[in-house]
């Protein structure tokens, strides 16, 4: 699209990719082990959205890699690195997961009304700004609560087991914004999801979250 092309054109590599990219090109080991051990759990939990099962989706990340070696090449540098590697899992995933019959109809995900999926109100997040996405405020008692209990493993198991009964896409989307601090556009791009599409999807997670840990809290509290 031209919009992308736009977006490629005045693309600025990160510090020090141009580096990790030739050494990949000279085919060094360390480079490429250091590379896989980086995005390996990310990429795993992204193909697990399109298959099966977690054997299949460790197949798949397995060939990703394999596509890497092999094109790398052919690497031009009008995205990151990250991307570009992203870009191949997914092509790979959603090849294998038309196979068996498994699709994840992205382009139909978030925006209708009445669908009953979101779990707090919209309006508890901030729409625009450097907190975008974030809650407007606290969760009902939440100052009441010392902080060691805020960050105890209690309250971290309640978060982790709210995230791991979410949907497979709101799972790895809020894992990939909230946990490994993906910027929206590196999400987007992985997963090749419009902007609106991306905010539903993560704002959901997050509302599901919320509900979970407000609900968790004030059963402490009572």
């Amino acid at each position: 699209s031209a919009s992308m092309d736009a977006r490629e054109m005045s693309y600025a590599p990160p510090p020090g990719q141009a580096a990790i990219v030739e050494a990949l090109k000279r085919g060094d080991e360390r480079t490429f082990s250091d590379l896989v051990s980086e995005y390996s759990p990310s990429m795993l939990r992204v193909a697990r959205m399109y298959v099966s099962s977690r054997a299949v989706a460790e197949e798949v990340v397995q060939e990703a890699w394999l596509g890497v070696i092999s094109g790398i090449g052919r690497f031009e540098g009008r995205a990151s690195l990250k991307t570009w590697i992203f870009r191949i899992l997914t092509n790979i995933a959603k090849t294998r997961g038309e196979r068996e019959g498994r699709s994840v109809p992205f382009s139909s995900v978030g925006g209708r009304e009445g669908d009953g999926d979101v779990a707090v109100d919209p309006d508890r997040f901030l729409d625009a700004g450097r907190w975008a996405g974030h809650w407007t405020s606290a969760p009902s008692r939440w100052s009441e609560l010392p902080e060691e209990q805020l960050v105890g493993g209690e309250t971290v198991s309640v978060v982790e087991k709210a995230i791991a009964a979410l949907p497979d896409v709101q799972r790895t989307v809020i894992t990939l914004r909230d946990i490994e601090g993906w910027s929206s556009e590196e999400v987007r791009n992985a997963l090749d999801l419009s902007e609106t599409n991306q905010r539903v999807i993560l704002h959901r997670a997050r509302s599901k979250v919320r509900a979970a840990l407000e609900g968790y809290l004030d059963g402490e509290q009572t």
